[in-house]
């Protein structure tokens, strides 16, 4: 039978992991207080979550690219570029592009609240369901910021001033927060608490 720390007793650093009996009140090694578990650790989840929401929305409102050619000026938002890679006969990119900005995205959303969500009612999830739950979460949120990348290279790698230029839009800067707060939102989150009774 396996025991965990909590349950002999001890207290782990959050900051560095190094273990303490519990009537100690700062790290040894680190100097940070020490605490079994973050009283306001489910509060930055949430926090985190939602900041994310708030800015996913203008992601997906205001144009990704903005093109100028000699001939014509352009905006594409997410779901128009899709639509446009996909009328071009580009579907393979287009299902790309809707998989990493809108289905990866959307998931992740409801997948960490649910994960917050599991841990006030138990009764929804196992704790192994739980657990590889949020190992799905955190192994896609390093596929979320694909979107970002292809707007950053085709800006800098489209610069004929004289010709045609593509410049990021706002949405292409309230994607990257949405993706930084999604991942904050998943480190807030500790896993420990997924096991704890």
């Amino acid at each position: 039978m396996t025991v965990s720390a909590r349950d002999a007793g001890l207290v782990g650093c959050v900051r560095c992991g190094s273990v303490h009996r519990p009537d100690v009140a700062l790290c040894s090694r680190c100097g940070a207080a020490l605490s079994s578990r973050d009283p306001n650790g489910l509060q930055q989840v949430w926090a985190w979550w939602l900041a994310g929401l708030l800015v996913y929305i203008p992601a997906n409102l205001y144009p990704m690219l903005l093109t100028r050619t000699l001939t014509q000026h352009s905006e594409a938002t997410i779901v128009g570029g899709v639509a446009e890679l996909f009328q071009h006969g580009d579907a393979g990119i287009a299902l790309i592009v809707f998989g990493a900005s809108i289905v990866i995205p959307v998931g992740k959303f409801i997948a960490i609240a649910f994960l917050a969500v599991s841990l006030e009612k138990r009764h929804l999830m196992n704790e192994q369901a739980q657990h590889r739950l949020f190992a799905v979460v955190e192994f896609v949120g390093r596929w979320s910021m694909i979107d970002v990348f292809v707007v950053a290279i085709l800006a800098s790698l489209v610069k004929f001033d004289a010709v045609a230029t593509i410049n990021p839009g706002i949405a292409a800067a309230s994607f990257a927060l949405s993706v930084a707060f999604t991942m904050q939102a998943a480190q807030s989150f500790d896993p420990r608490t997924i096991w704890d009774d």
